[in-house]
């Protein structure tokens, strides 16, 4: 395999798709807003856990089966738009709800449990392990940087493994942030604002999920 230009040009490419905002991304700032940096790193675990799903479909040559499946792409695809929009309404339901009175709301968040941690985990393992689309993207897009005489699988592997550690770095920062600020993003206003933008935002990506065509 060579590692010539191709490869720093996809990092550069996969850098601005990792920073463009998606349900991963709001998917961590609420599990942080809600549960500290431990739930929000533990929810970019499973994110990572999901991409290296993705990547042994490409080593092993069974991304284009997924993807030329019609039954299998709609099987996963339904999935995970269901779960897309079960994770929108929890934030919806929670922009509603009552919180606590503007005083307490600064406090930091307690520890995470145990319990809470593996929730974080698997909704982000679940996202985007049942989202085909990740699939359908890699195969129109890793194409553009294989030379003649690449290992394609190997190759394939290594460029979605580069932008899922480059999405580790930038949703780790998110987590951190939003801990950061959190005594400000916890305030009744804003916190019932972030969980109604998060809430609108996953039921629009669970929607356009379910739209999805393999093409």
């Amino acid at each position: 395999m060579s590692f010539d230009g191709s490869i720093a040009a996809f990092t550069l490419a996969a850098l601005v798709v990792t920073l463009a905002p998606g349900p991963d991304t709001f998917l961590v700032i609420g599990n942080a807003l809600h549960g500290g940096t431990r739930r929000g790193l533990a929810t970019v675990a499973g994110i990572v856990s999901g991409g290296a799903f993705y990547a042994a479909l490409f080593a092993f040559g069974l991304a284009a089966l997924l993807v030329h499946s019609p039954g299998v792409f709609f099987a996963i695809k339904l999935c995970g738009a269901v779960y897309l929009l079960w994770l929108g309404y929890g934030a919806l339901r929670s922009a509603l709800r009552p919180r606590r009175p503007a005083h307490e709301t600064t406090d930091p968040v307690a520890p995470a449990p145990a319990r809470s941690l593996r929730r974080a985990y698997v909704q982000g393992l679940v996202t985007n392990t049942f989202n085909p689309k990740v699939a359908v993207f890699y195969l129109a897009f890793l194409p553009q940087f294989m030379a003649p005489g690449d290992p394609v699988a190997a190759k394939s592997a290594l460029l979605i493994g580069i932008h899922y550690a480059l999405g580790l770095v930038w949703l780790s920062l998110v987590a951190l942030a939003v801990d950061r600020f959190g005594a400000w993003l916890r305030r009744d206003a804003v916190a019932r604002a972030l969980d109604g933008a998060i809430g609108v935002m996953m039921t629009a990506f669970g929607a356009k999920l379910a739209l999805a065509s393999a093409r």
